[in-house]
């Protein structure tokens, strides 16, 4: 209730209230409930202006706030500081702002979370070029696989342990095993997660990203390891690809080199655990649904529920990453770079969208309502992370030189 509507209550007069009813008469009827407020045009129109003022508003401190920190104890800082933090950040202002003001209700139309989500992961694929997976070197591609199978099922059996909701279990392990913020709304759409548990994850992401940036070189060099063991240990265990960058720009040339390649092959299978986790909850809802309780995997009807269920940008990502991946071979580079940078800054103006409003549309009450289990595995998955990528690190690169 706005404060507009408690002060409406409060000044009714007493005169206005309904009289008891004598005893022995019968009570009068339960007043209608009053039918829903439509959207309207023009406080949607609004919405949308305040997330698309924010968005530009998370442009202008992406490429500012390094430039004017430059020099200072904050410029290594900034310059790891990826869109979605400033995104999110904006967004809970506004949220803030929006709902002392008592209008973020009227607005909530505007806030299309899933739409401008579905939209970014699309044009993520055209950015992700598969044949990287094909042509990168055999040890970066192992252990990807085996980095990313071991900390997914630690997390997965962990957060289930601890009682946590399946869909934040999902998140929470693809964000660990992949690639952070970008794994999680691509697990988030494929299970249909809510919106606060995405938020909270990418809260922890950034938290656990951010200083991991200086204390995995720092350890590195503390322990006296290679070059392509220390940026094999960065891209596999730092979840963020712009704090991957900055941890191996700290470690050296050579580092950040072997982190670029692990970390783009652990980013090429994000489509492949998406849909892995779509069929999984797709058939999961499906056999547990009580209409379909009886029937065999492969009746008609039990791949209608999956098909309805199963989220079709997962097909659209799929299908842009393959047909980038033929242009990447049949076009001159000169050619297809321009386009690709254009679909990358669309990618990046969607999944902004998207980060602004999910601070727009976010509940406290949820965090809140998760408490400290989610901290709790998203710690446990880190050190397991760090620990089986140093061995993988070691096992598979320790011969590897430049």
């Amino acid at each position: 209730m706005s404060a507009a509507d408690r002060t409406a209550d409060e000044t009714v007069p007493a005169a206005a209230a309904p009289a008891a009813p004598a005893p022995g008469s019968p009570a009068p009827p339960a007043p209608e409930p009053a039918p829903p407020t439509k959207a309207s045009p023009a406080w949607t129109l609004a919405g949308l202006a305040v997330v698309v003022l924010l968005a530009w508003l998370v442009s202008v401190l992406t490429d500012q706030v390094p430039e004017l920190t430059a020099g200072t104890w904050f410029g290594n800082i900034a310059e790891s500081i990826e869109y979605p933090v400033y995104a999110i950040a904006l967004g809970f202002a506004g949220n803030t702002v929006l709902s002392a003001t008592g209008v973020r209700r009227r607005m909530a139309a505007a806030f299309r979370t899933e739409f401008f989500i579905k939209i970014g992961l699309v044009l993520l694929g055209a950015t992700v070029n598969f044949a990287i997976v094909v042509r990168a070197a055999g040890p970066a591609v192992l252990q990807a696989v085996l980095l990313i199978t071991v900390v997914f099922l630690f997390t997965w059996w962990f957060a289930g342990l601890l009682g946590l909701d399946d869909k934040l279990r999902a998140l929470l392990a693809t964000a660990l095993s992949i690639c952070g913020v970008s794994a999680a709304v691509a697990a988030a759409g494929a299970v249909e997660a809510k919106k606060e548990q995405l938020a909270y994850t990418a809260t922890l992401v950034i938290v656990f990203a951010v200083p991991s940036i200086f204390l995995l070189p720092w350890l590195a060099n503390l322990m006296g390891l290679s070059p392509a063991v220390t940026g094999a240990w960065i891209g596999g265990n730092i979840d963020t690809t712009a704090a991957v960058t900055a941890a191996g720009a700290v470690a050296g040339e050579q580092p950040l080199q072997i982190a670029s390649i692990v970390k783009v092959t652990q980013n090429a299978l994000l489509g492949v655990v998406a849909v892995l986790l779509s069929l999984y909850f797709s058939l999961r809802v499906a056999s547990s649904a009580p209409a379909e309780q009886g029937r065999r995997f492969g009746d008609r009807s039990t791949l209608a529920v999956i098909w309805s269920r199963f989220p079709k940008f997962v097909l659209g990502f799929l299908l842009a990453s393959v047909v980038a991946t033929v242009l990447a071979e049949s076009l001159p580079e000169a050619v297809l770079e321009p386009r690709l940078d254009a679909a990358k800054e669309l990618q990046t103006w969607a999944l902004t969208l998207a980060f602004v409003a999910i601070g727009l549309e976010f509940n406290a009450s949820s965090v809140r309502e998760a408490g400290w289990k989610p901290i709790l595995v998203f710690a446990a998955a880190t050190l397991v992370n760090l620990v089986v990528g140093l061995g993988l690190a070691v096992l598979l690169f320790r011969g590897f030189t430049f």
